[in-house]
């Protein structure tokens, strides 16, 4: 019964040592046992950086970033009296008309710059489904994900709004790539999947002689 009191005291002894009374106050920093990373050296926001030329350490966004989730969503974000072209236009960023419908063709001018940037994002998001040639035959296929074709009539014939919309909404098992990529970009490969069908369902006729002569017609 002594050993147990002696230990019993002791316990309560290190533990007031240690801790200290319930409600005193000490300017010694607490005791932690496990600290997770709360004190690690980091930098502050709006601070100074000795490691950057300008000296900031916030850092600017890098260009072509693109924010996750629906950061267009003008109504919730802007008063009802903001007027702006490219946030106000739904053929831009819904590729539908003030009744809901689907646009046919794309709502910003057709360059080569955007066709270009166009092959570069379907290289990155769409071939692994759609192929390279957006016959549905990616390296996906053999292991069961049959991706559509764009050279069925079908897709032929579809608007380029629906393209975009499934582009940013998806479908069936292809998931929304709206928190990937941005509505110009999204835009650029409906071009480009346009192109992918031009390639796949010239006519002849339609080649000046010098292309048909190249292309050995």
């Amino acid at each position: 019964m002594r050993i147990f009191l002696i230990i019993y005291v002791f316990v309560i002894v290190a533990t007031v040592s240690i801790l200290g009374f319930r409600g005193s106050l000490t300017t010694k920093p607490p005791i932690e046992i496990f600290p997770d990373m709360d004190h690690q050296a980091k930098y502050k926001p709006q601070a100074e950086s000795d490691f950057f030329r300008d000296r900031r350490t916030d850092r600017p966004i890098p260009a072509g970033t693109v924010a996750r989730g629906n950061y267009l969503n003008q109504q919730a974000v802007f008063s009802p009296d903001f007027k702006d072209k490219r946030l106000g236009d739904t053929a831009f960023h819904q590729g539908k008309d003030g009744q809901g419908e689907f646009i046919a063709q794309l709502p910003i001018e057709v360059t080569y710059e955007l066709i270009e940037q166009g092959r570069e994002r379907y290289e990155i998001f769409c071939t692994a489904c759609h192929g390279a040639a957006g016959d549905g035959n990616g390296v996906t296929r053999p292991y069961g994900v049959l991706a559509a074709s764009f050279h069925d009539d079908r897709l032929r014939s579809e608007t380029d709004g629906y393209i975009y919309d499934v582009i940013m909404n998806g479908k069936g098992l292809m998931l929304p790539m709206r928190d990937r990529i941005s509505p110009e970009e999204s835009w650029a490969i409906v071009l480009y999947v346009r192109a992918l069908q031009l390639s796949q369902n010239a006519e002849a006729d339609a080649l000046t002689a010098a292309q048909r002569t190249e292309l050995g017609f």
